[in-house]
């Protein structure tokens, strides 16, 4: 994930700059994980733990917080700048629900969990989440599909939660300074040794000797995290309601697709390197947690489905979907009806074939079976279906209808949006949508959604003023001072907009240079 630009598009299986970011922490923190244990400080309770493998005092001096939550900050603005990150609302509103559903239970376990969590989806069909630092968690789409039920994907979760919660971000950094002088000193010992033995052998080897004492440090603290996420995670996964042993099982399972097919690694078992011990360990606590049976959200099996259709990138590629999925449905082979009929109808959605989107998308709500909207992912494709196919009053009233059933859903919102656009009542469309770049002040989408209302309006300065906003929340400002130059010279502004358009102008200019700045005193820090 290094700059998220367009720069990386030199073959079509082409490393995501979000992949980068995750070796770029890899290789900063812990060679052996992927950038999957940054956190805030908060310390667990005495009675936690005690049950817990001590990883050494943590210190809010390696990194606090605040630094923290900038640094996760920046990174996000690349990775939501790159192709491979996915905005799509509804696998959003999921994440951030399943989240703040482990992140609520952790009062009843007794962790403090006072930062701001941020959950978001990335494609990528290998299986793996990872966190990232001030409390961002990435999920791949690889690993949603690829579990089997809601208690599996919350257990991963879980883990991701528990390195934030442990704060491992700080302790890493101390034992990283730490490894860093010996394998330094090692290094030097091999130099002088070799110089005065004139025997390059005894040098390297003494070097080696460094490096390896640090790697071997460095090892012994990854499982020791590995360890406390799983057990915080358990604890979470319990609290909240879920089945406890959808994380030894889902685990295992994995563990199994690396024991059959090295070359086939899944990705999570590369970067979280699982261990018979800590599959066992989980396994008896679940079994001394006692199992219940866990309530798993109804858009779970959509979400899966939503995620194999949107980690696809072509047409071919989403025809081969629908054709598999109805295949399984023919052969009674698919996990979930419901779900694989969904699958099929926002494939051929996305190959702009309506009828057949349309008719896939009744038989899957047929399937789920009950009356209204459903759920979100139902009733927002339908909206977006009738949208499509020239239906635009239809998809007002779904979408309408939405909105009301679920009233947290940003999907819903942005489905009724785009419905009075479609409809072309542009003063609704342009009204509701400066409500929502209000009600969510840092959602870059709703500022683009509000461009675009300002566009069919034919208002070209708001909508490059617009278009400014949305960039400077990316972390874009050159791109958001061009776009309020636009604005400046598209001759439909009032004095007002001109004065407030010219002083968003000094203020992203300013900004670009403060984030300069920022970024030479990061390098001195970190680089």
């Amino acid at each position: 994930m290094n700059a998220m630009s367009k720069r990386s598009r030199q073959s079509p299986r082409r490393t995501s700059d979000v992949a980068r970011w995750r070796r770029v922490f890899a290789w900063a923190m812990l060679p052996v994980m992927t950038a999957t244990t940054f956190a805030a400080a908060v310390v667990p309770t005495q009675a936690v733990a005690q049950s817990l493998p001590t990883l050494g005092q943590s210190s809010a001096a390696d990194l606090s917080p605040a630094m923290e939550r900038k640094l996760g900050e920046r990174v996000m603005r690349e990775i939501r700048a790159d192709p491979d990150y996915l905005s799509d609302l509804l696998l959003s509103d999921y994440v951030n629900a399943l989240g703040s559903k482990l992140v609520s239970a952790t009062r009843k376990v007794g962790l403090d969990a006072s930062q701001s969590f941020e959950f978001f989806v990335v494609r990528d069909p290998a299986i793996n989440a990872f966190s990232l630092p001030g409390g961002f968690i990435g999920i791949n789409t690889g690993l949603i599909v690829t579990t089997r039920t809601e208690s599996e994907l919350a257990s991963v979760i879980g883990h991701e939660t528990g390195h934030v919660l442990q704060h491992h971000i700080a302790r890493m950094l101390g034992q990283q300074a730490q490894n860093s002088w010996i394998a330094l000193g090692g290094m030097l010992l091999g130099l002088l040794a070799g110089i005065g033995a004139r025997s390059s052998d005894l040098g390297m080897g003494i070097a080696m000797g460094g490096q390896g004492l640090a790697i071997d440090r460095q090892l012994r603290f990854s499982r020791d995290a590995e360890r406390e996420a799983d057990r915080v995670g358990f604890q979470l996964l319990q609290a909240a309601g879920f089945d406890t042993y959808a994380m030894p099982t889902f685990f295992e399972r994995l563990q199994r697709a690396d024991a059959i097919n090295e070359a086939g690694v899944p990705e999570y078992v590369r970067t979280h390197p699982l261990t018979t011990d800590r599959i066992a360990d989980m396994l008896n606590r679940s079994r001394n947690a006692g199992y219940r049976q866990p309530e798993q959200s109804p858009e779970y099996v959509f979400v899966r489905a939503r995620s194999l259709v949107l980690q696809q990138k072509s047409a071919s590629d989403f025809a081969t979907i629908a054709d598999t999925q109805r295949t399984a449905i023919r052969s009674q082979t698919a996990p979930s009806v419901a779900g694989a009929w969904y699958a099929v109808a926002l494939a051929e959605y996305k190959q702009r074939r309506w009828e057949p989107a349309r008719e896939a998308l009744e038989k899957s709500r047929a399937a789920f079976g009950g009356t209204g909207p459903g759920t979100p992912s139902l009733a927002v494709l339908a909206s977006d279906i009738a949208r499509a196919s020239g239906r635009p009053e239809d998809a007002l009233r779904v979408a309408t209808q939405a909105r009301a059933a679920f009233p947290l859903s940003q999907a819903a919102d942005m489905a009724y949006a785009d419905a009075l656009v479609a409809s072309h009542r542009i003063p609704e469309a342009t009204q509701f949508l400066k409500a929502q770049v209000e009600r969510y002040r840092s959602e870059p989408i709703w500022w683009r959604a509000l461009a675009g209302a300002w566009a069919a309006d034919g208002k070209r300065a708001r909508q490059h003023a617009a278009l400014a906003e949305q960039y400077a929340l990316q972390g874009q400002w050159m791109a958001a001072v061009g776009q309020l130059k636009l604005a400046r010279d598209a001759g439909d502004a009032d004095f007002y907009e001109m004065s407030t358009i010219d002083a968003r102008l000094h203020e992203f200019q300013r900004r670009y240079r403060e984030d300069k700045e920022d970024e030479k005193d990061f390098n001195k820090q970190f680089g």
